[in-house]
């Protein structure tokens, strides 16, 4: 594949990470399609307690999940992008009522599976975690600092969330309102890229950011809201822009995603997770877990050690021309 960019580079004279980021979109979009062609051969049975997900499904709902989590490119766009796709909640056959209880249970289903990259943060940033915990207790100082922050940069979310979650799901899941944020968080990643060259690296440390630069973080974090922008874009730029560097801003975001991904997957899960039971099988439920637990650890590391060498540019373009591919499935009519 290497040797394929190289040539391709070549002959084309477009960047390397151009390509990359667009094989990346396009094999998201073929596995997604590729699931639907096992579905159509194999058709669930009405009577089956998992007939609004195949173990395929699931599977790939958890690594799409576990993969763009922590990426700032949107993990619930791409969720949703999977399932129409897969044709996950879409069966004509179903009663109006029936159809809004599969149409729960999937969507409690693509949040509760947030659970298995959350598992991911922990582990992988487990002695910040610990930091935070003495801290608490009162035996470190920054430690305390860090975790209030974390609080301050999640209290917004978690008021304007519960506030406004009914409109959301409401006026904002949709193709066309996620393909717009995509297109947008793209030329946003472009442009701070610009802005910010040599600021992301001599910006501030995660312990020597204060309170007001979390608040700033979290007033941005309350943009991801809208499906297809992405809390990781948000409050990585927003760290930036306050004043922290790349590195530092990458690691709140992702300290900041352990509480606010737990209550979103806490209120979802005892909200809806009766409904997800009973039309999901335990088998794909798990299975989303450990894929998506797995996916974000390969994600997360990489991630990491990608940003401190070539920065977020990468992002910009898979964005851009994800949103543009999507807009011409749904415009030719090859998706709704």
């Amino acid at each position: 594949m290497a040797r394929f960019l190289e040539k391709l580079n070549k002959n084309t004279k477009m960047p390397t990470r151009f390509h990359l980021a667009l094989f990346f979109a396009l094999a998201i979009i073929l596995g997604a399609s590729l699931a639907q062609a096992e579905t159509q051969t194999n058709p669930p049975t009405s009577a089956s307690r998992a007939s609004a997900m195949t173990i395929s499904q699931a599977a790939i709902l958890g690594v799409v999940e576990g993969l763009t989590e922590y990426l700032p490119v949107s993990s619930t766009g791409h969720l949703l992008l999977a399932a129409k796709i897969m044709g996950i909640g879409d069966s004509p056959s179903l009663t109006a009522a029936a159809a809004s209880e599969e149409k729960e249970a999937i969507d409690a289903y693509t949040i509760c599976i947030q659970a298995g990259a959350i598992v991911a943060v922990l582990g992988l940033y487990f002695r910040r975690v610990g930091q935070m915990v003495a801290g608490l207790t009162g035996k470190d100082e920054a430690g305390r600092r860090l975790l209030i922050n974390i609080i301050v940069g999640f209290l917004p979310a978690a008021v304007i969330g519960l506030a406004a979650n009914k409109y959301i799901k409401e006026w904002l899941f949709g193709s066309w309102p996620v393909v717009a944020a995509w297109f947008v968080g793209g030329v946003l990643i472009l442009a701070v890229h610009h802005w910010g060259k040599g600021r992301s690296r001599t910006g501030l440390s995660v312990e020597a950011m204060t309170w007001k630069m979390a608040l700033v973080v979290g007033l941005m974090q309350c943009l991801a809201m809208w499906p297809g922008t992405s809390r990781s874009l948000v409050t990585i730029v927003g760290g930036v822009i306050s004043g922290l560097s790349l590195g530092a801003a990458v690691e709140f975001s992702f300290l900041l995603g352990l509480i606010t991904l737990s209550a979103a997957t806490a209120y979802d899960a005892l909200k809806h997770g009766h409904e997800m039971l009973a039309m999901l099988s335990p088998a794909a439920v798990a299975t989303g877990l450990v894929f998506a637990f797995i996916s974000a650890v390969a994600a997360i590391r990489w991630m990491v050690g990608y940003l401190n060498k070539h920065g977020m540019t990468i992002f910009g373009y898979y964005r851009v021309i994800l949103a543009l591919v999507v807009g011409a499935l749904l415009l030719s009519g090859h998706m709704n």
